[in-house]
Order: C-alpha cells, then structure tokens, then sequence
C-alpha cells in the first residue's frame, strides 16, 4: 500500500516507519535478531551507555535508481567501519554479513518509503549499537543493543546548495591517538557546543585543526574536507584523529577513475587555504557542501569559486557520485547493493 508522502518537499528529518531491526548481545554470543514495530528502547538506568557513552553509530543512504532498482550505496563499508568503532570502544563486533542481511530485511519491510526516481529524495538508514547492561565502575558492559531504524529524507539543502562560511574554531575536536577516527556518539557530543556557538555568531560550521600543533586542517563536526587547487587537483587532509568518511573516499575515486583528477590525500597546512580554487565539505547526508569563506580569527579567505554556487570541480565531482548513486553512470564493482522488494 502506497503511502501518503510529498516526497519532493520532504525535509531532512525522522520520519517514523513501520519496522526497524534489533538484535541483542546476551551471555557473549548475538541473538538471531528480528525486525519489530517497537520503536522504543528499555534499559537499566544504570546502562552503559548512559554512565559511560559506550555506544557508536553509522548513516547510509538506499535509494531508487533510475532503471527502478532499490539500491544502498557501499553498505560493506559502513559494516565494516561500524565494526572498528566497536573495537576501540570494547564493544562486540557486529558481524559484517549480519550487518547487510539486516539492510535488507529493513528496506524491503519498509519499501514503501523508499522515495521515488526523481524526487531528490531518499532513504537514510541508521544502524547504531549501545551498552545495555548496567555498569557503575569504569568498565565496558557486558549486554548490548544493535538496532537499524530508517527515514525517508529530503536533500539536505532544502532550498539548493549555497557556499558555506566556516570559522577556524579554538576548539578540539579529537586528540591524537584518540576516538576521532571512529564513529563514536561521544566526538559528536562534543561537538555540540562549538556548533550552537558557532551558529550564534553567525557561521555555518566549524574547521577544526589538529589538537598538538593547530597547524593543520583536519574536519568539521560532522565532514571531511575537500580542496581543490588552482590546476584542478583533488587535495583531501590527512590525519589520524579524522573519520575516513565513505562519501569522501569515494569522491577520490570517482576523481581519478570518473574525471581523470589528481588526487593527493596528504596534511594540509592552515595557512595553505589561500591558495585553494575550491573548498567543500564531504558526507552521507548532504554528499558534498560547498565552502565559500572561511574566518580564521579574523582573517577571511575567499574561495575564487564564490559565494553564489558550488565550484565548477566541486560540482562535477557531486555529479558523478550523485550519478552512480542514483544509476545513471555505471557504478565500480561492489558499490551498489540491490535489494529486491
């Protein structure tokens, strides 16, 4: 049964549907896991998760492709990072082809709200796993919960892509040696406050830099940095304490392999930002958000791309993987998962 949807003025926002999955790990081993109509979650006041934020998440988005297929965009990566944040965190590993069997039971329990060719839209799908047990000495928990729910969203700029204004903020977001290379709930609580202060003053995110020397560039609170030099050469930081972002490793590629770009993954200095054509921002939610300026401390850097649009590199970039994404360029081997309805 169709369900009643403006999927073209949709926002990017929760949107209940009917089924998501859970699983629970109990006495050292993973039950089978089942889909449910239960959308809330019960635990001990005392759980792990809420005492001492054990707990990680991944994004990942399905959506209709041009040819009619129900298609996820690199769901094994997903599982796969989902998997090294559970070991830094001394959580269990959720097992990789449990992962993906559970994308597929969810969007196919859910198909209808899997948006339309055409609509700009699609379906974001969260998987997140916590501590369950309860914990009160600093230690990891020994219950946890795995659950996968989805949305259907709309573009994440509601009202077409405008360059962004960054600040270079005094804040850290990760130290070396420490979560900021995993996806973790807590790097995003932290993050918290030096967005709303950011927002209050009137910029759209934050660049941090690394936390030893506040030299180099690393990402904002929730993307990757892309650069784009005067010749058209792709320029992605390099850092430890980042999150190796899917969407921006896919970009490498769809640059070298798609466009015939130059790709340098390598430590990027602050005070080389001038010399950049181009800057953008790199995730699932919104693929890539182009920067225009940026205020280090008072001094701007423009980007000659401008304020206006998304630069010209920047936007063949988006549009190949936007392409692949949605089926109308052939997508490299293993990037797009069928799931059949």
């Amino acid at each position: 049964m169709a369900v009643d949807i403006d999927w073209k003025n949709l926002n990017f926002a929760y949107t209940k549907t009917p089924f998501r999955y859970v699983c629970d790990y109990k006495n050292g081993k993973w039950d089978e896991g089942k889909l449910t109509e239960d959308s809330t979650v019960k635990i001990s006041e005392c759980a792990g998760v809420l005492q001492y934020a054990q707990t990680a998440f991944e994004g990942l988005k399905v959506y209709t492709a041009e040819d009619g297929r129900t298609v996820a965009f690199r769901p094994d990566l997903n599982a796969e990072r989902m998997a090294c944040s559970a070991k830094r965190l001394e959580m269990p590993v959720f097992p990789e082809d449990k992962f993906l069997e559970a994308v597929d039971m969810l969007v196919k329990a859910n198909c209808e709200y899997v948006p339309p060719y055409g609509s700009g839209a699609s379906l974001y799908i969260r998987p997140v796993m916590f501590a369950t047990s309860p914990v009160l000495g600093v230690k990891p928990a020994v219950e946890y919960q795995f659950r996968m729910f989805c949305t259907p969203v709309g573009p994440y700029f509601k009202n077409g892509i405008k360059p962004l204004t960054l600040r270079v903020t005094d804040f850290d977001r990760a130290a070396p040696h420490g979560t900021g290379h995993i996806k973790a709930g807590l790097n995003y609580a932290m993050s918290l406050h030096a967005i709303v202060d950011a927002h209050n003053l009137g910029y759209d995110e934050n660049m941090y830099l690394d936390s030893t020397t506040r030299t180099f560039v690393e990402e904002t609170g929730g993307a990757n940095f892309i650069f784009v030099t005067g010749d058209g050469k792709i320029v992605t930081p390099l850092s430890e304490s980042i999150l190796p972002s899917i969407t921006r490793r896919s970009i490498c590629y769809v640059a070298e392999n798609y466009l015939n770009l130059k790709v340098e993954n390598r430590q990027v200095r602050l005070d080389e930002l001038k010399n950049f054509a181009e800057c953008g921002l790199c995730g699932t939610a919104a693929v890539i958000s182009p920067v225009g300026r940026i205020d280090n401390h008072g001094e701007i850097i423009n980007f000659p791309s401008g304020m206006q649009s998304m630069g010209k590199t920047t936007k063949k970039l988006y549009d190949a993987l936007t392409g692949i994404q949605y089926g109308r360029l052939p997508a490299p081997k293993g990037w797009l998962r069928e799931i059949k309805k």
